[in-house]
């Protein structure tokens, strides 16, 4: 199968990954991300492993490698040395402005035909008030509950 990511380390960078390597104190999965690079280099200097050499050696998947390639060619060496799964969390909803408002409805009297403010009724409150856009109900259950705030 021809490799769609093609790695070719600099001088630099494979003198990098060889610091990471033989470093003291240093997170094993950048160790093994700097080795499985240094095996991956397909440069003039480089051994030219193939992903299934690589993976049977390092003891890990042939997607990691994949991967692994396709973070260094996309995002760079600093990138490729972090954990695969970083930069997936979502942004918050609510900011400062935003709980600060939630918790002030929260401590208001209910509207009309209601005892108390429910979950859903903040959330729909949040959205009709024009503070966010969307609001979920989990969304204003986390935010009372980091904020210690009942609504019981």
């Amino acid at each position: 199968m021809q490799k769609k990511y093609i790695v070719e380390l600099t001088s630099e960078e494979r003198n990098s990954l060889k610091e990471v390597i033989n470093s003291g104190r240093m997170a094993a999965h950048k160790r093994k991300h700097a080795q499985i690079l240094l095996k991956a280099d397909q440069g003039p200097h480089g051994p030219v492993w193939s992903d299934i050499k690589i993976a049977e050696a390092f003891d890990c998947h042939r997607t990691t490698i994949e991967n692994l390639r396709k973070r260094l060619v996309e995002h760079g060496l600093d990138k490729a040395m972090e954990h695969g799964n970083r930069g997936c969390y979502r942004a918050r909803k609510f900011d400062g402005v935003a709980e600060a408002h939630l918790i002030a409805t929260a401590c208001s009297s209910p509207p009309d035909g209601h005892n108390r403010w429910t979950v859903r009724l903040l959330a729909d409150e949040m959205v009709s008030l024009g503070i966010v856009d969307t609001c979920g109900k989990s969304t204003v259950h986390s935010t009372l509950k980091k904020m210690n705030l009942s609504l019981t």
